[in-house]
């Protein structure tokens, strides 16, 4: 099972990682947040509900990811370590793309748009929102949406050791993305303007791939 600084690493990546997330959730967010049909209002049941679904696709997700790594690489010679040095790449990519320094990861989110495209229908059918229930399943089906943050740290998962440790890793981050998007729901406008600022969008990139740079020097030489 990985150490706590690990999962607590991951939580502080969501968390910087917010300034990502209003641009790939923040419509659906202050859709959501708009209340029931017709009465405009927080609505944070519906906002808390549309989360819960959000994280429960990155558990999953990160459980599979877990999985996979461990089927693949784990019963290999150096194969975690193979598997770490890659996540540790993804989040200096990561870092490089919130910066808006080297978009690079924009290329992967467009190959997750293949998927995407057979998903996307299956919300609609859900909206306009008009209690719990429809904003989970829509959360649900929103946390499959393309997003290099969420890759990046699927990558991460692949290096956990297992389908346990995988989603708990993803759980961590999902966690950490919880208050933005919470606050986004309730003060977008305030919000939007706030993370546009470039130096906001490079503090966070930086400390990403400061981050992802430690993990990759950190790893046994060879």
């Amino acid at each position: 099972m990985a150490d706590p600084g690990t999962f607590l690493a991951a939580a502080a990546v969501g968390i910087l990682g917010g300034v990502h997330c209003l641009g790939m959730c923040g419509g659906i967010v202050g859709a959501i947040s708009m209340g029931h049909a017709g009465q405009r209002g927080p609505g944070l049941d519906l906002l808390l509900a549309y989360n819960l679904g959000r994280m429960a696709s990155y558990v999953i997700a990160g459980a599979l990811a877990g999985w996979l790594g461990a089927t693949l690489l784990g019963g290999l010679p150096a194969g975690q370590q193979v598997l770490q040095g890659v996540a540790a790449i993804f989040l200096v990519l990561l870092g490089f793309y919130i910066g808006g320094w080297w978009p690079v990861l924009a290329r992967l989110e467009r190959a997750g748009g293949l998927l995407w495209r057979r998903i996307e229908p299956l919300g609609r059918r859900f909206l306009p929102v008009r209690h719990a229930g429809q904003a989970l399943v829509v959360g649900g089906l929103w946390g499959w949406l393309p997003c290099g943050l969420v890759y990046s740290v699927l990558a991460w998962s692949l290096s956990a050791g297992g389908a346990l440790e995988g989603a708990a890793l993803m759980g961590a981050f999902a966690l950490g993305t919880l208050p933005n998007l919470l606050l986004m729901g309730v003060f977008a406008a305030r919000l939007a303007g706030f993370v546009r600022r470039p130096w906001v969008r490079q503090f966070a990139g930086a400390a990403i791939a400061l981050y992802g740079g430690w993990m990759l020097l950190s790893l046994p030489a060879g």
